[in-house]
C-alpha cells in the first residue's frame, strides 16, 4: 500500500501514513505546522508485534502504576487522570550474533588476617587467568527512535519478539507508526557496545564461578561477531501524560504486557521522611556493632 510521511516543523517528528490519509497536527506535540515530506528510499519492516492491551487497559496499568510509586505525592496519585492515549508503532533493531570471546583477567580471593594485637582485617589474594567464552546473543533490542527517553523506553522492556508476524499494512491500520531515526549500521554499532557491556559482566561471572574467586579485575576480552543477522520491528506503545500543578508529565505502556515507564512528581517531604528513616537505621545499627 502506498505510503507517505509528514513532517512536523515545530517538533520534527516524522509519521508514516497512508497515502490517502490527512493529517492537520502533529500527534507527538498537537503542532498544527506539518507538510508532507520529500520520499525518501528505506527498509521495509521485516515484523509487526500487534497490541495485546487496550487503551482502557493501558489506563489501568497506569493507576496501578502511580499508586505503587512510593515518593509521589498523595494529592497526584488522587488527581492523576491519563490523557487520551495514541497507540504508536515505534521502529526498533533487533541482533543475533554468534560471540566468541577470549580474555585474560586477575581475580582475587579474600581471607581474614589476625594482627599481633588481635585484631582482624582482610587480605587479597591475587592470581591470573585467562580463557574462552561463547554465548548467542539472540533479539538484542535497539530502539530506532531518537525521538523519546531511552530510560522510559528501557523501563517498557521487554516485548514479546517471538509473536512478531511479518509486516501487513492491515497490521497497522488505526494506529500511528514512526519510522527508524536511527539507521541499520548507527543501530548495530550501539548493540555492539551493549553486547560488550554484557559479556564483560558474563565472564567476570564465570571466572567467580570457575575459580572461587570473590572478585575480578583487570579484565580484558576481544570478542568476533559471527552469523549476525538483524530484523527491522515495529513495536506497539502507547502514549500518554498527566497534569499536575501545571506541570505535564509524560508516561508509555508497553502495548502487549502493560508495563508503565514514565515520569511522575515527586514529594520532597516524602524525599526528606525516607532519608531521616534511612539515617536512623544506620545509625542503629552502627550503634549495635560498636557494642559488639
Amino acid at each position: 500500500m502506498e505510503k507517505k510521511t509528514v513532517i512536523c516543523k515545530a517538533c520534527a517528528a516524522e509519521t508514516i501514513y497512508d497515502a490517502l490519509q490527512v493529517a492537520d497536527s502533529c500527534p507527538y506535540c498537537g503542532s498544527n505546522q506539518v507538510m508532507e515530506a520529500s520520499a525518501d528510499n528505506t527498509l521495509a519492516p521485516n515484523g509487526v508485534c500487534a497490541f495485546e492491551v487496550t487503551d482502557k487497559q493501558a489506563g489501568e496499568h497506569f493507576q496501578k502504576w502511580i499508586k505503587g510509586r512510593w515518593f509521589t505525592p498523595k494529592a497526584a496519585k488522587i488527581s492523576a487522570k491519563p490523557d487520551a492515549f495514541k497507540g504508536v508503532y515505534l521502529p526498533y533493531w533487533t541482533f543475533d550474533s554468534k560471540t566468541s570471546s577470549r580474555y585474560s583477567a586477575r581475580y582475587g580471593r579474600h581471607r581474614t588476617v589476625t594482627d599481633k594485637d588481635g585484631k582482624t582485617h582482610t587480605e587479597t589474594d591475587w592470581y591470573s587467568t585467562s580463557g574462552f567464552y561463547q554465548e548467542f546473543i539472540d533479539d538484542h533490542l535497539v530502539s530506532a527512535t531518537t525521538r523519546y527517553d531511552r530510560d522510559i523506553m528501557r523501563k517498557i522492556e521487554p516485548f514479546n519478539l517471538l509473536n512478531n508476524k511479518a509486516y501487513k499494512p492491515e497490521y497497522v491500520a488505526g494506529f500511528l507508526s514512526e519510522r527508524y531515526s536511527v539507521g541499520l549500521q548507527d543501530g548495530w554499532n550501539q548493540a555492539k557496545s551493549e553486547i560488550n557491556d554484557h559479556l564483560h559482566a558474563q565472564i567476570s561471572s564465570k571466572i567467580r564461578w570457575e575459580n572461587n574467586a570473590d572478585v575480578v579485575s583487570n579484565l580484558r576480552f576481544s570478542t568476533n561477531h559471527d552469523d549476525i543477522t538483524y530484523k527491522y520491528l515495529m513495536l506497539p506503545i502507547w502514549l500518554s501524560s498527566f497534569r499536575y500543578k501545571e506541570k505535564v508529565y509524560r508516561f508509555m505502556v508497553n502495548g502487549q504486557t502493560g508495563r508503565v515507564g514514565g515520569d511522575a512528581p515527586i514529594s520532597p517531604l516524602r524525599v526528606t521522611i525516607a532519608v531521616i528513616i534511612s539515617l536512623m537505621v544506620i545509625a542503629i545499627i552502627w550503634y549495635f556493632f560498636m557494642s559488639e
